[in-house]
């Protein structure tokens, strides 16, 4: 099931910052969320929102990482993720589209995999999550592609019932995440071709991973 913030449809931008939409998701969330749910953050961006959403909510919150494939010449746009758990998703399709050779795309992958197990080292210990509500939160949602993974992964490791969070997204990406998973809280669904998360914000910036770690540092885990 999709859940929006009618009165945010196709504006922006729409929130201060991160922390800013996380504060309107919490809204959002409300009372549809047990308490005793988890929130899992995509690291980097999406730790300001689910910190900001776990103190207006007193949820626990973690990190569940995982990171896109990113394409050479865009390190914005990606063509696959890896999950935390070492699953490799790739975008075959756009692959072929955009005529990545397969040395490109291991090295890619390679690359990524690093990034994965580096930060699997830095954010704390994902917890137990079998039998656990869990919901995924991220700063926006373009393609849903990194999304899905962490979808996957989550539901891999156990977890009873999986949500996903977050301030923005396309209109297809959340209709589409939403038959794969319990229920979609999106704030600002935006329609239309051209899609850019950083729209919603007025302040937009890269979030360093040491910032992001001693947020997660800072509540309860």
């Amino acid at each position: 099931m999709i859940h929006e913030c009618k009165t945010l449809r196709d504006r922006a931008p729409v929130f201060r910052d991160r922390r800013d939409a996380g504060r309107a998701l919490a809204g959002l969330l409300g009372e549809r969320v047990a308490a005793d749910t988890r929130l899992l953050a995509i690291p980097a961006g999406g730790v300001p929102v689910a910190v900001a959403i776990a103190e207006a909510m007193a949820l626990p919150v973690g990190a569940a990482v995982v990171s896109k494939v990113t394409l050479p010449w865009n390190a914005e746009a990606g063509y696959g993720a890896v999950a935390f758990d070492g699953s490799v998703h790739l975008n075959r399709r756009l692959i072929a589209e955009l005529g990545l050779d397969e040395d490109t795309v291991r090295a890619g992958v390679a690359a990524t995999r690093e990034k994965v197990a580096r930060r699997i080292r830095a954010f704390p210990d994902l917890p137990d999550l079998s039998g656990v509500e869990v919901v995924l939160v991220d700063d926006g949602l373009a393609s849903g592609f990194t999304m899905r993974a962490a979808v996957t992964a989550v539901r891999g490791v156990g977890a009873a019932r999986v949500s996903v969070a977050v301030p923005t997204g396309s209109e297809r990406a959340v209709v589409e995440l939403a038959s794969q998973v319990d229920d979609v809280f999106c704030a600002n669904v935006r329609c239309g071709a051209r899609f850019a998360v950083a729209d919603a914000y007025q302040r937009w910036r890269d979030v360093p991973e040491a910032e992001a770690v001693a947020l997660l540092r800072d509540v309860p885990g």
